[in-house]
């Protein structure tokens, strides 16, 4: 649709200047959700008012959480004027954010409590749609040697493979591994497959001399620790 009612308004000229600088003054704080995405629109979206496309959005989504989190096919059919260009900005905010967060996580600190381990990774699984796996290499005064993503799968599992994880405890010189992987949708609490798989690789890291000591299990902004909880029987 091109007719001149897709284009900005003429009595908005200015608006996203001041928009962008009532931004760069005060953050987005003062800012509804529709605001947010209305100025973060303004850089895919030259010349269409993006304010009525940041409600067709949050409509179709339900938050701005919703928005970020929506496969890119949904988006582009969720709002008229949608360009290749706006879909990529928007997977990229949650995706950089990421990146943001893991970038503050310091690599060789010591993570003396599942807590610990637990907020470190964390930020990993920000904005994750489908299910990951981690694998967190630690020396025996518990300092972080390498955290590398062991697999993407389904929302419904991640198949994780023991040859990779003692490969890469073995290079790593690690006396200590922790996994996390996500439910990307549902809840916090393992599976009896989480718990079976575990033990498991805990028994192979074990001949191998090195210690698996906790799995943790994220959704959300929400983890648990399969040692604290119990879930882990001893060696």
């Amino acid at each position: 649709m091109n007719g001149k009612n897709d284009k900005t308004p003429a009595t908005h000229t200015g608006h996203r200047a001041r928009m962008k600088e009532r931004f760069l003054e005060h953050g987005l704080d003062s800012f509804s959700d529709h605001n947010v995405l209305e100025l973060l629109l303004f850089f895919a979206v030259p010349r269409r008012d993006t304010n009525r496309m940041a409600h067709q959005l949050l409509n179709a989504f339900g938050s701005l959480d919703g928005v970020f989190d929506a496969r890119p096919e949904a988006l582009k059919n969720a709002a008229e004027g949608m360009t290749a260009g706006a879909v990529t900005l928007i997977k990229l905010v949650p995706a950089a954010a990421r990146r943001y967060f893991m970038a503050k996580t310091d690599p060789g600190q010591a993570l003396t409590s599942s807590g610990a381990i637990g907020r470190y990774l964390l930020p990993r699984f920000f904005g994750g749609r489908d299910e990951m796996a981690y694998m967190l290499c630690m020396d025996a005064k518990m300092k972080v040697l390498d955290c590398r993503q062991l697999g993407v799968g389904s929302t419904v599992s991640v198949r994780l493979d023991v040859r990779q994880i003692v490969q890469t405890a073995l290079e790593q010189n690690a006396s200590v591994v922790v996994l996390a992987h996500n439910h990307a949708s549902g809840f916090a609490i393992p599976s009896e497959e989480d718990v079976a798989a575990t033990v498991h690789i805990r028994d192979v890291l074990a001949s191998v001399g090195v210690m698996l000591t906790d799995h943790i299990v994220v959704a959300g902004d929400d983890f648990v620790s399969m040692a604290d909880s119990g879930y882990l029987p001893p060696l």
